[in-house]
């Protein structure tokens, strides 16, 4: 048995209850009111055989899954309540499953392992067909685009290879830092990838604000990746929990919080599954930080 199918084994399984399951039994629920109603419905169209109205029916239900309404000038005010509602809201259903499903998803930043890049309170935008599209719910993948670089900053679904009930169907949010078949290490708050040093360079000390005051005086570093750069914390008084040289598996990626010292990330529990990632971050559209109910009108369009 190969590294891959060994850690992949231990995984929780991807499948949660989260919005977008809501959301599809929600759908379903819709469509189920709509059919039911319209076989046992009393109200039936004239017509000369059994097979015409059975025809009649089939031609509804294609109908209503097509465009949504049974057809462009039957009316349905007079449905009891439930059926009118299930008409009026499966569109809508529809289309906020289609949209966060498979383009764009919004997620919260819930902690401060991605400081100084993303804050506690951040509503992040996540790019779901970056990476190829892939089914909902399942997260099975339908088509490759391309596959994770070295920094991005993904969202993925905890693996939970410890079985911890409190983190099952978690969504994580780190950096990648390491692909598939990349040699690394990480000693004295630096990164080795490939037998090469990542180039660092002092900033200075860090002013958080709000949730992120924790921080503050830390160190403020200027980490790069395949040449680009990205900003880390530090904390100036210990050093963050070093690994060991360790090759990463086909099919995993290795990552790590932005805020070293402070993150819950692959050097504790291990490496990320490529079938549990969900897509790409790539922007703040909204700050609200619930710690101290204050709004950061600046970290909205931030974050790239």
């Amino acid at each position: 048995m190969s590294i891959y199918e060994a850690v992949l084994k231990n995984a929780e399984p991807f499948f949660a209850w989260d919005v977008l399951s809501w959301l599809f039994i929600a759908m379903i629920l819709a469509i189920v009111v709509v059919l039911v109603d319209l076989f046992l419905s009393k109200e039936t169209e004239k017509s000369t055989t059994e097979a015409t109205q059975e025809k009649s029916k089939i031609g509804k239900i294609a109908y209503f899954l097509i465009f949504l309404k049974f057809s462009k000038s039957e009316k349905y005010s007079h449905r009891p309540k439930i059926v009118q509602w299930s008409i009026e809201l499966f569109p809508v259903l529809l289309l906020v499953f289609v949209f966060r499903g498979f383009i764009f998803e919004p997620f919260r930043v819930p902690s401060n392992s991605m400081m100084p890049t993303l804050l506690t309170g951040d509503f992040i935008v996540v790019n779901k067909f970056d990476y190829g599209f892939r089914l909902p719910i399942t997260n099975t993948k339908l088509v490759e685009f391309s596959k994770p670089n070295r920094g991005d900053v993904i969202v993925f679904r905890y693996p939970n290879y410890e079985k911890n009930p409190g983190y099952s169907g978690v969504d994580f949010i780190k950096r990648v830092v390491a692909t598939p078949g990349d040699v690394i290490s990480y000693s004295e708050d630096q990164l080795i990838i490939n037998g090469k040093v990542s180039d660092i360079k002092n900033i200075g000390p860090y002013k958080g604000v709000d949730s992120g005051q924790l921080m503050n005086n830390y160190k403020l570093v200027q980490e790069f990746i395949n040449s680009l750069p990205h900003e880390i914390l530090l904390n100036p008084n210990t050093q963050s929990k070093k690994i060991p040289e360790i090759t990463i598996p086909d099919g995993h990626y290795f990552v790590m919080g932005d805020n070293r010292s402070h993150s819950s990330d692959s050097r504790f529990w291990g490496f990320v599954p490529e079938e549990y990632i969900i897509g790409r971050a790539i922007g703040i559209w909204m700050h609200w930080d619930w710690n101290y109910n204050t709004m950061q009108f600046s970290r909205i369009g931030g974050f790239n």
